[in-house]
């Protein structure tokens, strides 16, 4: 048994050269106990006979979405809802660009599009098309959402006799790829239903990303946080049935869907938009890299470059998650620490000056290979220390996994450390 047996899969093909190698993926999908319908596009079938398919998958090829016989009964939902996955290879830029902005103008691009079921997309063009600005901006869109995979592409010799990037992957590899798809599809299920209920009725006030402080019109200080940790624990939090308020600095990310945010800019911005919201928050989490300094004067004017030495006047912003604890009526409250060194003393000393709950800390910088570590990064690990009840302080390790992962397990333990006090 594989994890593909007995799963029904759509087979999407596209006009291009790579429409022959889409048989043999038929083959292997078949003889790995998967279902297959194949859906082709105009331009494939100058490519492929649609013979060759139906005598593969053992059921009739569809290619138009105006089919008197098919659309009786609204075929292409039906497809929609058969389908447990919908894999495109090859997928051209024209399919690609279509499914990026929405388009339903053939039976493929309508039966993505009505279907829940994630989709695996195999791009295969020239190179100069692949790397072109368009099409990258549409496999931008792509990434940011959750149910939509890429295999490939792959580089090599193309037809057009081009050398690059383009091809079409390794049907063995796409293969591949679909099963770890659903495995990890599968896994993330069983990550949601753990969370399932845990914050059910409470209201969390999060905060994410960096705080910038201006220099003048055009300089800014800031610092190297995306806001990817801040934004998957509000998406954890949702899933844990909770009522979520993010507040978060400047990020190039996508709001989560069923979290109240409000964008920011400053600390002093932040500051004032937490204490805006903190009406009957239950837990606050402090995820934001928050500026601790600010420049005093802020030039109205580009400042020129004048001076071979320049001197900035600095003075302290407030402390939001200090001022939160220190509340009469403070929620539960979880900080973040990101360090360079000595983490654990660095983490202790913030859990006790600030009279937090919990917090998490993790090691910050840049690795030897080069890569920033914590911030930026979509993998992470976090070490937490919690007071208990009885005001002894605990600690648990969560392992290098991906920041949604990462957060989801964090959400248990705030869970688990709030519903015991």
């Amino acid at each position: 048994m594989t994890v593909v047996t007995d799963k029904n899969i759509i087979l999407g093909v596209c006009g291009g050269i790579a429409a022959y190698k889409s048989a043999e993926l038929l083959r292997l999908l078949v003889k790995q106990g998967a279902k297959v319908q194949v859906i082709m596009t105009s331009a494939a079938l100058d490519f492929i006979a649609p013979m060759t398919f139906q005598a593969l998958s053992g059921n009739p090829v569809r290619s138009e979405l105006f089919d008197q016989h098919a659309e009786a009964g609204m075929g292409h939902i039906e497809l929609a809802r058969w389908a447990d996955m919908i894999v495109i290879a090859p997928a051209t830029a024209n399919t690609i660009a279509k499914l990026s902005q929405g388009m339903a103008d053939n039976l493929l691009t309508t039966v993505c599009l009505a279907s829940a079921a994630p989709l695996m997309i195999a791009p295969a063009m020239n190179r100069q098309m692949w790397l072109s600005e368009a099409n990258q901006e549409n496999i931008q869109r792509f990434k940011t959402r959750p149910l939509v995979f890429l295999s490939g592409p792959a580089q090599g010799e193309q037809a057009c006799g081009d050398n690059g990037p383009g091809r079409m992957e390794e049907v063995s590899t796409i293969v591949q790829n679909c099963a770890q798809m659903l495995q990890d599809i599968q896994q993330l299920q069983v990550e949601k239903q753990a969370l399932s209920g845990l914050l059910d009725g409470q209201r969390l006030l999060i905060t994410a990303g960096p705080t910038i402080e201006d220099i003048d019109p055009v300089r800014y200080i800031t610092n190297r946080s995306s806001g990817k940790m801040g934004f998957a624990i509000a998406e954890a939090a949702v899933e844990a049935g909770a009522e979520v308020v993010l507040v978060s600095g400047p990020v190039a990310l996508t709001e989560p869907e069923r979290v109240e945010c409000y964008r920011v800019h400053s600390a002093l911005q932040m500051h004032k938009k937490v204490f805006n919201h903190l009406d009957k928050v239950d837990i606050f989490i402090a995820t934001a890299a928050v500026a601790d300094y600010r420049v005093q004067d802020i030039e109205t004017q580009k400042i020129k470059k004048t001076r071979d030495n320049f001197t900035l006047q600095l003075i302290k912003n407030p402390d939001i998650l200090a001022d939160v604890s220190a509340l009469a009526d403070k929620p539960f409250t979880v900080g973040f620490a990101a360090e360079t060194s000595e983490l654990e003393k660095c983490a202790l000393d913030k859990l006790q000056r600030k009279n937090l709950d919990m917090i998490a800390a993790n090691k910050v910088g840049i690795d030897t290979d080069g890569q920033t570590k914590g911030f930026e990064a979509d993998i992470n690990e976090l070490s937490l220390f919690f007071k208990t009840p009885e005001d002894f302080i605990k600690q648990k390790a969560l392992p290098e996994m991906s920041k949604r992962q990462l957060a989801r397990e964090l959400i248990k333990e705030i869970a688990q450390q709030y519903n015991s006090k």
